[in-house]
């Protein structure tokens, strides 16, 4: 039986991977909004369904067709790849995303898609390299840190996790005191949270904290680190020290978040313990 607070920790890290994402800015392929629209039949429309199903395969083959004169044409690649996903082939998507990755090497969208798709797979060895290829040429993308971060939390390597993050920071903290133009690439705030997260999911809680306290110095406009403390003090009990940071958390956020801070406040509320914070 699921407890309360098994509940509420899933809730936590929820809350706290849609925090690390918050912020963060790039461009995300008409593509990936595709895996969402997940095939799912309903009662009296299984015709059109069918219907539906072989107009996918028709273009599916369509785009094969042109991939054999042409197999680097990357309208049909997109084309044959959207297919596969909407007919939820997500097997017969990986050689549409392997090539399209490998002919916008410096777009690294396709192959973060790549890579979630192998781990959906279970194909947690090629997940992990395509995450890595990414990283590789781009420390700082948090994407695919995240994505690594959390494949390897699901095989049980956190202490792989926290190496791998720690030692991306400490390589951004390296470039930034040279004053490298590379320093540029990495988000020191996100970094950092992304490690506070992966205490958090371990119930390492004042190392959680610890590193925020470090996130909210980095930045101090910055209201993620200071909402992640405050939901780190919730889990403790300590909730009217979360609260405040609640409320401030609240005036930093830009306007499109504070309504989501303010639920996030009122909901999941535990009882206060005495705050030695």
């Amino acid at each position: 039986m699921k407890t309360p607070q098994n509940k509420r920790s899933r809730w936590i890290y929820g809350v706290l991977i849609l925090m690390l994402l918050a912020l963060i800015s790039f461009s995300m392929l008409p593509l990936v909004s595709s895996i969402v629209q997940a095939r799912q039949p309903q009662n009296g429309k299984s015709s059109a369904l069918s219907e539906q199903e072989a107009k996918l395969e028709n273009e599916a083959l369509g785009y094969q067709l042109v991939l054999e004169r042409e197999p680097d044409n990357q309208n049909a690649l997109s084309g044959l790849l959207e297919a596969k996903l909407r007919l939820g082939d997500l097997p017969g998507a990986i050689a549409p995303l392997e090539r399209l990755a490998q002919l916008n090497p410096q777009q690294p969208d396709y192959s973060i898609l790549l890579a979630q798709a192998k781990q959906q797979l279970k194909d947690y060895e090629g997940s992990a390299a395509a995450y890595r290829s990414i990283i590789a040429s781009n420390p700082g993308e948090i994407r695919a840190l995240k994505g690594l971060v959390d494949l390897l939390l699901l095989q049980s390597r956190g202490q792989d996790a926290i190496n791998l993050v720690q030692n991306t920071l400490t390589e951004a903290s390296e470039k930034q005191s040279q004053g490298s133009p590379e320093s540029n690439t990495f988000d020191l705030t996100s970094l950092q949270l992304l490690l506070g997260e992966i205490y958090s999911s371990q119930n390492r809680y004042d190392e959680a904290i610890t590193v925020y306290d470090q996130a909210i110095k980095t930045d101090t406009d910055d209201f993620r680190p200071v909402l992640a403390k405050g939901i780190v003090l919730r889990e403790q009990g300590k909730e009217e020290a979360a609260q405040t940071l609640f409320k401030d958390a609240i005036l930093l956020a830009p306007v499109q978040y504070k309504e989501q801070l303010k639920d996030i406040a009122l909901k999941n509320q535990k009882p206060s313990v005495t705050d030695n914070n």
